[in-house]
C-alpha cells in the first residue's frame, strides 16, 4: 500500500531537517570565506544582480542582451572559483551541501521518487515492523533443510518432516512472488521449534526490502495493545487509520500462547474478519493442532480462517533444542 500520511510526513521532515541543516552549513562556510575573501561577497551581489537583470530580458525578449548577461555571470563564476581555490577552499565551497546529489535533499527528481526517497521508506518500514534486527538472521538466505528429518514422518500425510519443509518453503516463496496480484493469508502450524516463525520472518523480510509495509506482532503483544486502545479515544477514530488492519501485511505469531478469554477470541475474530473485508494480508502461526484452535477460538473463527487462509503443517524435532545441545548458534 502506499505510505500513509503520517509514514510520508515522517519521511519528508527528515528532509526538510536535512535542508535546514545544509542551509546553517553554508551560512557558516560565507561568513569564513567573505571574511578572508571580501571580493566574493562582492562577486555574489553581482551575480545575484545580473541574474535578476536576466530574467527581465528572457521576459521582454531581449535575446543579444540576455547572451551578454549570460557570458558576464560565466565570467564571474569563474573568477569565484579561482579565487576559492588560490585560498585552499573547494571551488564548490559556496555551493549549498547535501546529502543527496541527485535530489539536492527534496526526496524527488521532477515528479518521481529519489532512490534515497525509496531507501528511506524501507528503513521506515523496517523500524515499524518490529522485525529490524531478527531479519538480518532469519531470512530464506539462511533457510536450511537440513534442519529437518527424512525419517520423522507425519501421520496425516504420510510426508517426512523434510517433505514438508520444502513444501512450506515453496508455499511462502509463491506467496511473496504473487503477493501484489493475489489477496492470500497463511496459518502455519505444528509442534513448537520446527520453524514457523522463521518462515514468517522470511517472507517478511522480501516484502519489506520491496517496500510493502509488514507489522509484526506476538499474540501476546497484539491482544495487549487492542486492549490498550480498545476504549481510548483512537479506538473511537476510523479503523483506517489504525495499520493493525491496515497494514499490507500482519503477522500474527505464536497464537494460543496468550491468556485466551472472551475478549482476545472476539478481537481475534474482528481481527481476521476486518482484515479479510480489506483484502490485507494476514499470517498466523501457532503450536496448536487445528481441533485445540477451534476449540479455544470459537468454530466461528475457525471457519473464518480455513475459508480464506491457505493451511501451511510443519513437523519434526524442536529445531531450537537441537542447536543447543549439538552447540550450534
Amino acid at each position: 500500500m502506499p505510505l500513509t500520511n503520517s509514514q510520508y510526513d515522517t519521511i519528508m521532515r527528515e528532509y526538510s531537517r536535512r535542508q535546514a541543516d545544509n542551509r546553517r552549513k553554508l551560512e557558516l562556510r560565507r561568513r569564513e570565506a567573505y571574511g578572508r575573501l571580501p571580493r566574493l561577497s562582492r562577486i555574489d551581489e553581482e551575480v545575484a544582480s545580473l541574474s535578476a537583470e536576466k530574467a527581465r530580458a528572457l521576459l521582454g525578449g531581449l535575446s543579444r542582451t540576455t547572451e551578454d548577461l549570460k557570458a558576464a555571470v560565466e565570467k564571474l563564476s569563474r573568477e569565484r572559483r579561482e579565487l576559492l581555490l588560490s585560498a585552499g577552499f573547494p571551488e564548490d565551497y559556496l555551493e549549498e551541501p547535501c546529502t543527496c546529489p541527485l535530489c539536492r535533499d527534496t526526496g524527488y527528481i521532477g515528479s518521481q521518487k529519489c532512490a534515497c526517497f525509496k531507501k528511506a521508506e524501507i528503513e521506515l518500514l523496517y523500524t515499524q515492523s518490529n522485525l529490524r534486527e531478527i531479519l538480518e538472521k532469519e531470512n530464506f538466505e539462511h533457510f536450511s533443510f537440513d534442519c529437518y528429518s527424512d525419517k520423522i514422518k507425519d501421520e496425516a500425510t504420510g510426508m517426512s518432516a523434510r517433505e514438508m519443509a520444502e513444501k512450506a518453503h515453496q508455499t511462502a516463496r509463491s506467496f511473496v512472488r504473487n503477493f501484489d496480484v493475489l489477496f492470500q493469508n497463511l496459518f502455519l502450524y505444528g509442534n513448537t521449534g520446527v520453524g514457523k516463525t522463521f518462515l514468517s520472518h522470511c517472507i517478511a523480510q522480501e516484502l519489506l526490502d520491496s517496500a510493502h509495509c509488514v507489522i509484526y506482532f506476538s499474540a501476546f503483544d497484539l491482544f495487549d495493545l487492542l486492549a490498550r486502545t480498545a476504549f481510548s479515544q483512537k479506538a473511537r477514530e476510523p479503523a483506517g487509520e489504525d495499520p493493525v488492519w491496515d497494514c499490507d501485511l500482519l503477522i500474527i505469531d505464536d497464537l494460543g500462547t496468550e491468556l485466551t478469554n472472551s475478549f482476545v477470541s472476539s478481537q481475534l475474530f474482528l481481527c481476521i474478519n476486518e482484515r479479510i473485508m480489506r483484502q490485507k494480508s494476514t499470517i498466523i502461526s501457532t503450536n496448536l493442532s487445528l481441533k485445540d484452535f477451534s476449540d479455544t477460538y470459537s468454530e466461528r473463527t475457525f471457519s473464518r480462517i480455513a475459508s480464506n487462509y491457505q493451511m501451511v503443517k510443519l513437523t519434526g524435532e524442536d529445531i531450537r533444542i537441537r542447536k543447543i545441545l549439538s552447540g550450534e548458534r
